[in-house]
């Protein structure tokens, strides 16, 4: 049923699995703020959700410019979402630019809400029109055209309220907002709450948007434009106490989990960097948890502190993206051969050197696994999902602890900004793990600080514990008591044991679920944010009829036991990745006598699985 906010002209409601909206306007037109307050409501409603933010690099691009363009996609349904979808059902577009740059993602036969307001000669000039494309047949020809005046009717309904002309244009997002919630038959008192909880400091702002947001609800209402309304019922989730979290806030709640399981500091030490700022600005609100964050002045001073912090024996981290683990590099060494542990979350971009800071990419495999001068090899865990860098910043964060040794976390834009629905665990089902501290000497009255154990792991021991003193640091070091050496065979020695230290690690990396049957004509392999793209085409194939299956990897280094026994099981593998190959450069290398196929997009934007499924079908002719 559909929920009305004024009496109007009753119109039927068609029940539908799922829908995708986009919306996009100018930087400043609040596509961000409307994207996140549509996804907040298809959250409350139950639905299972995905989201994707589209913002330029630039603070603020010129208004009205192709380069200006903000959007920001949410993808809501009665059925499992893994991802914000292909194509739009529904485009709303703010200005010529943004109708111009996103027109060809709507899929045909969709639905174009568009604010002709903003199609002025100015604005059409800016965006490269030659003509108002509104006036094309064949824009009407091919999509639901639904043309409104949100500038003049935001004028209207704000008219009197005292706000000057450049506030009045501001809330004109709200209009496009109230729209959608009639249309998709939401609450609106939900909506009012959360206006005032957002402007409560504007009380006046608040109640503009609040008029604002009912007019446009109304609009859709009481207009003859719209010949019906739509519904999308609740998903079947697992019960549970849910919130709406994007990948970074999922990567700092997990590493505040991480304290409170612990008992012990956690410190992030780290610098700003699109797309991992986030991370550091959702840390710093759990300093009453036993959490630490410095804003240091460099990427290098960053990781610098959490080295420091880690010898200390707090348990530390640092974030940044691919630039900033570039520069990273040598320090991330220094862990190594100190063999203390922190974690390094890498939250990929568009690269190389500074590149597309805003898009997303999987091109970091690389430098993360071999990245470093000599022999310096760690583990490489990648999260899948925005809920998944929860239990990944934890699990990095156990390994780093148990084996003393840097890990590297992957994680990527499309994840850190993206968002779903994620289950808040209960009280107890996040379980702890110990961190021990040396606390007496290990060697005839003496300490050692590389006398290992079975497991090749060394002590850690704090700072001022009387009768450990030692000494780190970036120099080779004697194989027991960690003074400076420069003796060869001592090297060999201790290059050899943090390499076979770090390929022990095994023992803590599950083997790999195969999605599907154990064997077949095809198997997709993905990693990373590639997840989502890469599960739904496979349910897509299977469905089709396909012998096709999935497997996912979280675990790049080392890689799970079974996995060349699974992909000798299928007549041929394809691996698709946002990179130019990266996953099936290693997987060749590690694995004598595979070849895996590729499939590659570096467009910024996650994978599409309607051309993946084209893809396998072409392979499988």
């Amino acid at each position: 049923m559909s929920t009305q906010a004024n009496t109007g002209k009753s119109r039927p409601v068609e029940q539908v699995d799922s829908v995708t909206i986009r919306f996009v306007g100018d930087s400043g037109d609040g596509m961000q703020l409307t994207g996140t307050e549509s996804t907040k409501a298809s959250a409350l409603a139950g639905n299972d959700l995905a989201t994707f933010p589209d913002f330029p690099a630039e603070i603020r691009a010129p208004a009205g410019s192709l380069a200006g363009v903000s959007g920001y996609q949410v993808n809501f349904g009665s059925r499992d979402i893994f991802t914000p979808g292909d194509q739009p059902d529904v485009l709303v577009a703010m200005n010529p630019a943004a109708l111009k740059t996103n027109l060809q993602d709507l899929r045909p036969g969709g639905m174009l809400i568009v604010n002709s307001g903003a199609f002025t000669d100015q604005n059409l000039e800016k965006a490269q029109y030659k003509s108002n494309p509104l006036a094309d047949e064949a824009l009407k020809k091919n999509y639901k055209v639904i043309s409104v005046d949100m500038n003049k009717l935001t004028e209207a309904a704000l008219a009197g309220s005292g706000l000057s002309s450049k506030e009045i244009a501001r809330c004109k997002n709200y209009f496009a907002l109230g729209v959608m919630y009639w249309l998709y038959s939401r609450p609106v008192e939900i909506q009012f709450e959360a206006i005032r909880a957002k402007f409560k400091k504007k009380p006046e702002i608040a109640e503009a948007n609040i008029k604002v947001f009912t007019a446009g609800h109304a609009f859709g209402e009481t207009s003859e434009i719209f010949h019906q309304q739509y519904m999308v019922p609740a998903a079947k989730l697992e019960p549970g106490l849910y919130r709406n979290v994007t990948g970074n806030q999922a990567t700092a709640l997990g590493f505040a989990t991480v304290a409170k399981v612990t008992g012990k500091e956690v410190f992030l030490g780290s610098y700003p960097i699109t797309p991992a700022t986030e991370i550091l600005q959702e840390m710093s609100y759990f300093k009453d948890q036993g959490v630490v964050t410095f804003q240091a002045e460099d990427e290098i001073a960053g990781i610098g502190s959490a080295i420091g912090a880690s010898f200390g024996g707090s348990l530390a981290c640092t974030t940044t993206s691919g630039p900033g683990l570039a520069l990273k590099s040598e320090m991330i060494g220094l862990a190594v051969i100190t063999e203390l542990p922190l974690v390094i979350v890498n939250v990929q971009r568009g690269g190389p050197s500074t590149g597309m800071p805003t898009k997303t990419e999987q091109a970091d495999l690389f430098i993360a696994l071999f990245g470093r001068h000599g022999e310096a090899p760690l583990p490489v865990l990648a999260a899948k999902s925005p809920g998944d860098c929860y239990y990944t910043a934890i699990e990095a964060m156990r390994i780093a602890v148990k084996w003393m040794t840097p890990v590297i976390m992957l994680t990527d834009g499309y994840l850190g900004f993206g968002s779903e629905p994620f289950r808040i665990p209960e009280d107890g089902e996040i379980k702890g793990f110990d961190v021990k501290y040396q606390t007496s000497p290990n060697y005839n009255g003496q300490y050692m600080p590389y006398l290992r154990d079975n497991k090749l792991i060394r002590p850690w021991a704090i700072p001022g514990t009387a009768g450990l003193e030692h000494r780190v640091g970036g120099l080779e070091k004697d194989s027991l008591s960690g003074m400076v050496s420069y003796d060869g065979m001592n090297h060999e020695k201790m290059v050899k044991t943090r390499a076979q230290k770090i390929a022990n690690v095994v023992e803590d990396v599950p083997d790999v679920e195969v999605d599907g049957a154990a064997s077949g004509d095809l198997l997709l392999v993905s990693w990373g944010g590639a997840y989502g793209s890469v599960k739904s085409s496979a349910d897509q194939l299977r469905a089709q009829g396909k012998k096709v299956s999935h497997v996912h990897l979280r675990w790049l280094n080392p890689l799970p036991k079974n996995l060349g026994q699974v992909l000798r099981s299928f007549k041929k593998v394809l691996v698709p990745e946002v990179n130019n190959g990266q996953l099936a450069f290693y997987l060749r290398g590690v694995f004598p006598g595979i070849d895996p196929l590729q499939f590659n997009r570096i467009n910024g934007k996650a994978i599409k699985v309607s051309e993946l499924v084209a893809k396998v079908n072409e392979i499988l002719g």
